[in-house]
């Protein structure tokens, strides 16, 4: 007796449709199980072999043979148990095969017939969608995020025999509610963070809204202390609010990481991700033996916060010079390779040299080769990725106690916000109809359309591109960060305003890398 119904696996970040094959045959009874399979999915056999047998299903003594195909894509994960085991009980009549071709299975099947949660059901039940099937059949805990895509029935069973009941009587069948189609979402407040905390750093405060704007990536440099992780935390609360769209794909990478909470549909919070510094290259840019997405991946559509940028490890901070210029990670094996989103917007900290008071020769004892040696951790070429960099000084106690009174010291993050949506709406309109969604984004080549300068403006970046010896991409980035200088002044024209301040964006790190090249 030959039975199939259907399943996927995750390749990347999106699925592969599977078939799950079981045949029934007179021979030496057996139960065996080919396809390119891992260890995990070898093993369903015990899981659902076991499962069957406490819930009353008796196997005869036959050669039972499940083939994942096609054989060439390797499975892993132990999502297969559920479909293996419907098989399985389809072949030996339990169950009525009329809705086996329009339905999808997923799910881990224990040894008392509970189904449990695995990774990745939303990037299943999209291509589910996109295939034709009619429903998605997984566990209780993942049916919201597997509804979320909408237009495929979503149903959850809390174990084997409530799929068994399903399958016979159709009717039965309680799909979970779809989740209505919606445009943007209000960016929620991140743990109850908000920029009126940050007392002073008005400059550097500006340099992150700006950065926020045009989606460009920031570096601050200051003593302990000096506000620039409390900054930092606060910069996705002022980032515009994701839509549809962003929820999902953002929402699939988390759940084939395993970083959904159970329950959960969308992700409607932009990710704050911040690896520590002892963080190896696979693991910040993703890879292993099935590689993975990475901390730059789960930071997609978000901020990826590296904090004392100088510990990282050179070669993992190099890892990102593709990432963060292409806004994707390839990851190549033998078998096949992998692309990954990352489409961040960098923020990173780090002290001035070891003991973190350079140059304040008063508290600084560093010498000069140890201070070279600190920030020779920080490459040239990671440097001129990173668009906007700005010193944070010393906090007075005036600021710290509010008694200076300056007119945006309890600036809100929604006030900043909307700045900031509003300079958004601008590069809407400016890049309608290409690939293009920030000015972070726009290439060399169309540097001169979108970041058109007058003769004032043309003499005095020639004048500085000589003084910095900037690099190209230097030279380029400059130019796009004072285009979101100008959205955000809503004015169509750089000026020599806007531009000036773009450049003195670049002025710290010639203060403490200088201007030569490595």
């Amino acid at each position: 007796m030959f039975k199939r119904v259907f399943s996927a696996c995750i390749l990347g970040v999106e699925a592969h449709i599977i078939e799950v094959e079981v045949d029934l045959s007179d021979g030496l009874p057996g139960f065996e199980m080919v396809g390119t399979l891992t260890q995990e999915v070898k093993e369903a056999r015990e899981r659902v072999k076991t499962a069957l047998k406490n819930l009353g299903f008796s196997l005869p003594a036959k050669k039972v043979t499940v083939n994942l195909s096609p054989a060439n894509v390797r499975k892993e994960g132990c999502g297969f148990d559920l479909p293996i085991a419907v098989a399985v009980l389809a072949a030996l009549g339990y169950i009525n095969d009329e809705e086996l071709d329009r339905t999808i299975f997923v799910g881990e099947v224990s040894l008392d017939g509970t189904i449990r949660p695995v990774r990745g059901v939303l990037s299943l039940a999209d291509q589910a969608k996109r295939c034709g099937f009619m429903r998605v059949i997984t566990g209780e805990e993942n049916v919201a995020e597997a509804a979320a895509i909408g237009g495929v029935v979503a149903a959850g069973a809390k174990d084997l025999l409530e799929v068994v009941e399903w399958l016979n009587y159709p009717e039965r069948i309680c799909g979970y509610r779809e989740i209505s189609e919606q445009g943007e979402e209000t960016n929620c407040t991140h743990r109850g963070l908000d920029f009126s905390d940050v007392r002073g750093q008005l400059v550097v405060k500006r340099a992150a809204e700006v950065a926020a704007a045009g989606m460009h990536n920031l570096l601050m440099i200051g003593a302990p202390g000096t506000g620039k992780t409390m900054i930092a935390e606060r910069i996705p609360t002022i980032l515009p609010g994701l839509t549809r769209e962003e929820q999902i794909e953002i929402t699939k990478i988390h759940s084939i990481c395993g970083q959904c909470p159970p329950g959960t549909s969308l992700i409607k919070e932009r990710p704050f991700r911040a690896p520590h510094h002892t963080v190896p290259a696979t693991a910040l840019t993703g890879g292993g033996r099935i590689p993975r997405p990475g901390e730059i991946s789960l930071a997609h559509g978000g901020v990826l916060f590296l904090d004392e940028l100088p510990e990282f490890r050179r070669e993992t901070l190099e890892a990102l010079r593709q990432p963060l210029e292409e806004g994707r990670v390839t990851v190549s094996r033998l078998q096949a390779s992998w692309v990954f989103p990352a489409e961040v917007m960098l923020v990173a900290a780090m002290n001035p040299c070891p003991c973190g008071f350079y140059p304040d020769r008063n508290r600084c004892n560093c010498r000069e080769r140890e201070i070279h040696r600190y920030l020779s951790h920080i490459s040239r070429p990671i440097l001129d990725r990173i668009d906007l960099c700005v010193e944070t000084p010393k906090v007075s106690y005036e600021e710290l106690a509010g008694k200076r009174g300056l007119c945006d010291a309890s600036e809100s993050s929604a006030q900043i916000r909307e700045r900031v949506e509003r300079a958004r709406q601008w590069q809407q309109r400016r890049f309608a109809g290409t690939n293009l969604r920030f000015n972070s984004q726009i290439p060399a080549s169309e540097t001169k359309k979108y970041c058109a300068l007058g003769a004032k403006e043309e003499g005095m970046m020639k004048r500085i591109f000589e003084q910095m010896k900037l690099s190209a991409r230097g030279y380029h980035r400059v130019l796009r960060v004072a285009r979101t200088i100008a959205d955000l002044a809503e004015e169509e024209q750089i000026t020599l305003a806007h531009l000036g301040e773009a450049i003195c964006y670049r002025g710290v790190e010639e203060k403490f890398w200088g201007g030569e090249d490595e």
